[in-house]
């Protein structure tokens, strides 16, 4: 029994731990305190394997294990970080011209968020889950998620870093329109 158990968590793990590692990720905005959450959320998740009886509700289950996870981290939270006046170097590689910026500017836009707001935007609008199932995700009424998304929203509209990165985006490039010559440039062929 034991072993069957292991071999269906190790099988969910390996399925489904990319895209939780996204979800940790944007709840903590830290890739290492992302991997801490997922881990631990993972061990939570793995003791009360036996109790689970619908499976097809893990995402949902560790969502909510996550949320909770990381609500009570930042209650007991102590500051570690002190100001320093060297950046530590952070490997990035860069996909497209200008998306460095503009993903750095969403994430500091939501970073400005209070948490439960972030974490209603990150559940509806990334991993788009419907009110009930954000709801249910972080224990609280469909109201208070509609609430919550709406004053979130409202605040990432007046953000001007925001407003100002969507004046920014490049369109597509299209190819020229082909130039015509004028009769007098063209040349006769006797």
């Amino acid at each position: 029994m034991t072993a069957d158990r292991d071999e269906e968590f190790s099988r969910y793990v390996t399925e489904r731990s990319g895209a939780l590692l996204r979800v940790a990720y944007l709840l903590t905005g830290n890739r290492a305190d992302a991997e801490d959450l997922l881990q631990t959320a993972l061990a939570k998740t793995y003791l009360s394997w036996h109790r689970i009886q619908d499976k097809g509700a893990l995402d949902g289950y560790v969502r909510r294990v996550l949320v909770n996870t990381q609500t009570s981290w930042w209650r007991k939270r102590r500051v570690e970080e002190y100001a320093t006046d060297q950046i530590p170097e952070q490997a990035w590689e860069d996909t497209g011209p200008g998306e460095f910026e503009l993903r750095s500017t969403v994430w500091n836009a939501l970073a400005q968020l209070p948490r439960r707001q972030r974490a209603v935007v990150v559940l509806r609008y990334y991993e788009d889950l419907s009110e009930a199932e954000t709801a249910q995700v972080m224990g609280i009424s469909i109201g208070t998620v509609k609430s919550t998304a709406s004053r979130a929203l409202a605040k990432l509209r007046t953000d001007g870093a925001l407003r100002d990165a969507r004046l920014v985006i490049p369109a597509p490039l299209r190819p020229p329109a082909p130039e015509t010559l004028p009769k007098s440039a063209t040349v006769d062929a006797d």
